[in-house]
């Protein structure tokens, strides 16, 4: 067979590829919701840090820590003096463990009355602690994928889709004021889809990592801007 015959035979399965790729693309989306809000106009000072912490008082739906790393390696990136988790939670061990970590700014007040536990609060330079709560969660999925081989060779066919919700919290307390600065809330909720024709081909939608860069840089806004932040929930496509 001719190289022109055998680029004419490939034509029809490479039309079919596309036609279900195009719409596959289109399906493959992510969409996050952001609703900050900010109740002081408490900003980072010069030597000022903060320190990302994740809620492990649930072991049910607990923050995963790369998610943290994520957030805090960001942050670092735009400039911000983050303090590591877990060389904070290990400097005050055992206050920070999941039975004894402060739920509310009340009992960081109480724990902060200890004076070694003050003095090595001050030693890390932390002046905001953001406390991080959520998960990334498999919320829906359907389709399937029959592979199946034979004398002729071996293929797969079907189509496939899932969808992952990345919801998290952000809440910042002020350790210098001792007061709740505020909140960040974000919902990102991506759909992946995998067509096979003889072989699949994935395209992966990433909640957790668009909700990682939303948060990161609201975060940084609460951290650095004084009033005027925080107006109402915000739609990113």
């Amino acid at each position: 067979m001719s190289e022109k015959t055998q680029s004419t035979s490939r034509l029809p399965s490479r039309l079919l590829m596309a036609a279900m790729t195009l719409p596959m693309l289109a399906a493959c989306s992510t969409t996050m919701r952001l609703e900050p809000y900010k109740q002081t106009d408490a900003i980072l000072q010069a030597g000022d840090g903060v320190v990302v912490l994740a809620r492990r008082h649930h072991a049910t739906h607990e923050a995963e820590q790369d998610f943290v790393d994520c957030i805090s390696d960001e942050l670092e990136r735009d400039d911000i003096m983050v303090h590591d988790s877990t060389d904070f939670e290990d400097m005050l061990y055992p206050w920070f463990e999941p039975s004894t970590a402060p739920l509310n700014i009340t009992d960081m007040s109480e724990l902060l009355y200890r004076p070694s536990v003050a003095n090595r609060v001050e030693d890390t330079n932390v002046r905001f602690l953001s406390w991080l709560d959520g998960s990334t969660d498999r919320v829906a999925s359907g389709g399937s994928i029959t592979c199946a081989a034979g004398i002729g060779g071996a293929g797969c066919m079907g189509l496939a889709w899932w969808e992952d919700d990345a919801r998290y919290d952000i809440a910042v307390w002020d350790i210098e004021r001792l007061d709740e600065s505020g909140t960040i809330h974000a919902d990102a909720r991506g759909r992946s889809v995998m067509p096979a024709l003889v072989i699949p081909f994935p395209f992966i939608a990433r909640p957790q990592a668009k909700a990682c860069r939303g948060l990161t840089d609201q975060l940084e806004t609460f951290l650095t801007t004084p009033s005027g932040y925080g107006a109402g929930p915000e739609e990113i496509g």
